[in-house]
Formats: C-alpha cells, sequence, structure tokens
C-alpha cells in the first residue's frame, strides 16, 4: 500500500497531567529518520533507548542516553528546552513518549518502536520505581510550573493494594494503562511501527534487537556485535546506570542503581492469589481483545495479529 493511501494517527487531544504535556509534540520538528519509542511505562523503556544508542553509535562505551534521548511529553525540564537540545543533535535522534497515540503528533516518516508488558510486571517495577521516590522527584512533579491536575502523592501502602487500586483505577496514580496499550495496538499495522516485548527481549535479546536494526535501517558491522550486546546487557546497564537513568539517578534513594531495578517478570505470582489473576487476565480480555491480551501476556502472537 503506499504511504497516501494509508489512513495515518491524527492527534485528537491534549493530555496534561503531573507527569504530561502533550503539547510538545504540537512544537517538535521531526526529521525523516527520527526514532520514537514507546511503552506505557516500566516495560523496558530504557532498556530500548540503550539498545537504539547502542546501534546509533556503532556500540561506543559509554553513550549518555539520559542526555540523548529525552522523554519528550514529561513536564519537566521546560518543553523549550528539550526542543532546543533535539534540534540541536546532528546524529538520528530518538527519544521517548508514554502518550497514547491520539495525544501525540504522528509522523509518517518517523520510525516507532512499541514495547509491550505484562500489566503485573509493570505495575511491580513501577511499584519500586515510586516508592524509592525521593524528595526532588516530588518537587520536580509537584512544584514546579504548569501542573495540570492532581499532585502524586507519596507511597503509603504495601504493592499488593497498591496493584489493586492500580487495576480499579486504570492506572492510578500514573495514567491508563488499557488505553494506552489498545492505541498502539491499533495501529499495529502501519509499515513504520515495530513491536517488542519485554519478555521476548529477555529470551532472544540478540535476535531482537538484529530485528529492529534491521527496521530501522541500520547496517550493523559485525565485528560490533560483541559490544552492543555487552552494553544492552541488564549487568552492563546496571553497572552503568548513571549513563541511562534520567538524571543520572538523582530523583530516586539509592540512585541510578535503584532505578535501573531487577529486569525480572513474575514477581507478582508469589503474591496475587489465582482468582485475582484470573480476575486480571479476564480483564485484559476484556479491555483489549483475546489476541492483545494474549500478545501483552506472553509476548507470543503478534504475528498472526498483524496478519488479520
Amino acid at each position: 500500500m503506499a504511504s497516501a493511501d494509508i489512513q495515518w494517527p491524527e492527534k485528537t487531544r491534549e493530555l496534561h497531567s503531573n507527569h504530561f504535556q502533550s503539547t510538545v509534540w504540537n512544537d517538535f520538528r521531526f526529521r525523516d529518520d527520527d526514532i520514537v519509542i514507546s511503552t506505557y511505562g516500566k516495560a523496558g523503556t530504557t532498556w530500548t533507548q540503550q539498545i537504539v544508542g547502542q546501534l546509533i553509535f556503532d556500540g561506543a562505551e559509554g553513550v549518555p542516553v539520559n542526555e540523548l534521548s529525552p522523554w519528550l511529553d514529561l513536564r519537566v525540564p521546560p518543553a523549550e528546552v528539550k526542543l532546543e537540545a533535539l534540534e540541536a543533535q546532528t546524529h538520528r535522534r530518538f527519544m521517548k513518549t508514554h502518550l497514547p497515540v491520539d495525544a501525540l503528533v504522528y509522523s509518517p516518516k518517523a520510525k516507532y518502536i512499541y514495547i509491550g508488558r505484562d500489566g503485573r510486571d509493570v505495575l511491580w517495577s513501577m511499584y519500586h520505581h515510586h516508592a524509592n521516590a525521593n524528595d526532588a522527584f516530588y518537587e520536580a512533579l509537584n512544584e514546579t510550573p504548569g501542573l495540570v491536575g492532581e499532585k502524586l502523592q507519596r507511597v503509603t501502602t504495601g504493592v499488593h493494594d497498591y496493584f489493586r487500586e492500580w487495576i480499579a483505577r486504570d492506572g492510578y496514580p500514573f495514567w491508563s494503562f488499557w488505553e494506552n496499550v489498545s492505541s498502539w495496538w491499533a495501529i499495529r499495522h502501519l509499515p513504520n511501527i515495530h513491536f517488542m516485548h519485554f519478555e521476548t527481549m529477555k529470551r532472544d535479546m540478540e535476535g531482537e534487537i538484529r530485528r529492529l536494526a534491521a527496521f530501522l535501517e541500520i547496517e550493523v558491522r559485525e565485528e560490533s556485535w560483541p559490544a552492543i550486546l555487552e552494553h544492552c546487557s541488564f549487568d552492563y546497564m546496571k553497572k552503568n546506570a548513571d549513563k541511562s537513568a534520567p538524571l543520572g539517578g538523582a530523583l530516586w534513594e539509592g540512585g541510578a542503581a535503584t532505578f535501573i531495578n531487577k529486569g525480572t517478570n513474575g514477581r507478582w505470582r508469589d503474591v496475587l492469589s489465582p482468582q485475582e489473576c484470573a480476575e486480571y487476565e479476564a480483564l485484559a480480555r476484556e479491555k483489549l481483545g483475546d489476541e492483545c491480551a494474549r500478545w501483552l501476556m506472553t509476548g507470543e502472537g503478534f504475528d498472526l495479529a498483524r496478519a488479520d
């Protein structure tokens, strides 16, 4: 299908919160080879930024991904700071978003990567992220100009109660989980979007990186692959977390190594009851449909879904 025949996504709303300032996309000037990395959050975003940075910079040591690849729709730092920094970059640009599709400006010429992860794993990682936030984190989100909506409150419950409220209030105290996933799933057929899954990345990191390189049309020198794979490993990222964690990890107790936590799945199995898991899985199927829910929980079935 020719590009002119494709119905490209259009922005239909703005989304503002203690985290979001979606209006920044209205002023962002795309380049044809831009790369946009998207997740709900805590689904392998930083890992994918590291992978893309390694592909762009040919396996170089010490690539400061946290400086080069901003979360564009985050309220801080101010929009003009991020826009000016990106405009000044001369290498191939890559940035991240946590917005649903209809709240950002979508470019037919950019490349988009969406990473999925079981919502229970997302939540366990999100809880650790939130529970370890320090005073600087809350000051950045709650005390800076442009706040819309309620302030983000500190964690006062255990992970089990936190999960139940997150499900009952669809992403509270952050943003809608089902809305984010379903909006990206709905455009999976577009030629400039590539889907990845946290579980398959863990199972076959090299294969997933090679497939991503092909999608991004990046030719990697064979002699660069050992360095790329080493630099994208969890152990390397944990040891060099100051290069990938936002602001070098300054917003979390324990610093950057706290932000790059465990990188594991299934921690919820020791906490949630079989009934709670069944209820979550039923809700996922209700909100996303059987195929998307299966992919989100397992990383399987995406090729078949794309062919429909």
